[in-house]
């Protein structure tokens, strides 16, 4: 999964890059106006027009591509697995079985239990005070 976001990262940091260049060497609203005069537009390599319809398709592409990775990073940064609810709803956990240690010799005799300490008095609920 780190390799799958590490690999996104990186088309999103060329899209961007890609964006803000294409976005630079495109030519403004009123650059049409020069080109009419002959500002030597006509002899490049895509026309008069052929330019810009490039450019501008390019940047589209590139804006989309980078809008993409975007949502992708978005849904694999907000995933978290979740832990398995069980049959009753709650989180399941394995029973804590008694380890050999703790258990009692076979030889020797149980231990009887202690008696149960009388409760303090400070635990003790009064019975004469008003709740």
């Amino acid at each position: 999964m780190l390799y799958l976001k590490t690999l996104i990262i990186v088309v999103q940091l060329l899209s961007a890059l890609g964006v803000i260049g294409l976005v630079l060497l495109q030519h403004g609203k009123g650059a049409d106006m020069g080109a009419a005069f002959g500002s030597g537009a006509s002899g490049s390599l895509f026309g008069a027009t052929g330019s810009a319809n490039f450019l501008s398709r390019t940047t589209a592409v590139l804006a989309a591509l980078f809008f993409a990775t975007t949502l992708a990073l978005t849904y694999l940064g907000a995933y978290h697995v979740k832990p398995s609810a069980g049959v009753l709803g709650a989180a399941a956990t394995a029973p804590i079985a008694a380890s050999p240690a703790s258990a009692p010799a076979a030889g020797s005799a149980p231990v009887a239990a202690s008696p149960a300490a009388p409760a303090s008095p400070a635990s003790v609920p009064a019975t004469g005070v008003p709740k």
